[in-house]
C-alpha cells in the first residue's frame, strides 16, 4: 500500500508541475472545466518549499522539501484532494531521509463542515494509518 501512495504521490506531483509548465512561466494552473459542468479541475494552493533545519541550540538539522498540493475536483460532486508531503534529509539521528505524506479527499456537506477521509505514511510510524473524519473551516 506504500508503494501506492507513493506511486500517486509522484503522479499528483507531475502532472501538477506539467500543468504549472504548460501555462507559461509567472502563470498560475489553469481551472478545466467541461461544458456540460460535470467535470472540473480548480486549483486552489499547489506548493513547493525548501528549509533548512536548526534546533533551539543552534544544532543543523538537515533539510527538508515540503509539497502541498490542494485542489478542487469535480466529477458529478465536488470534493478537494489534498496531498501533503514532507521529505526531510538528515533530520533524525540514524535515518539519513525521513518522510511524512497526507493524501486526502475533503467532502464539504456545508459551507464550514466536510468529511475527510486521508491516509498517512510516514517513517515515524511503523505502519500506515488511515484517518476519518470531520473538519470545521472557520
Amino acid at each position: 500500500m506504500r508503494k501506492l501512495v507513493l506511486l500517486v504521490s509522484v503522479v499528483m506531483v507531475l502532472v501538477t508541475m506539467l500543468m504549472v509548465s504548460s501555462t507559461g512561466a509567472g502563470e498560475i494552473i489553469p481551472t478545466i472545466q467541461s461544458s456540460s459542468g460535470k467535470f472540473g479541475f480548480y486549483p486552489i494552493t499547489n506548493e513547493i518549499s525548501v528549509y533548512k533545519n536548526v534546533d533551539d541550540a543552534g544544532e543543523d538539522r538537515g533539510q527538508t522539501v515540503q509539497i502541498i498540493l490542494i485542489n478542487n475536483f469535480k466529477l458529478l460532486t465536488s470534493f478537494n484532494l489534498e496531498f501533503t508531503a514532507d521529505y526531510n534529509f538528515d533530520y533524525t539521528e540514524g535515518f539519513n531521509r525521513d518522510h511524512y505524506i497526507e493524501l486526502s479527499i475533503v467532502k464539504p456537506v456545508t459551507k464550514i463542515l466536510s468529511l475527510n477521509v486521508q491516509r498517512v505514511i510516514s517513517t515515524f510510524e511503523p505502519e500506515s494509518i488511515n484517518q476519518f473524519g470531520f473538519r470545521l473551516s472557520l
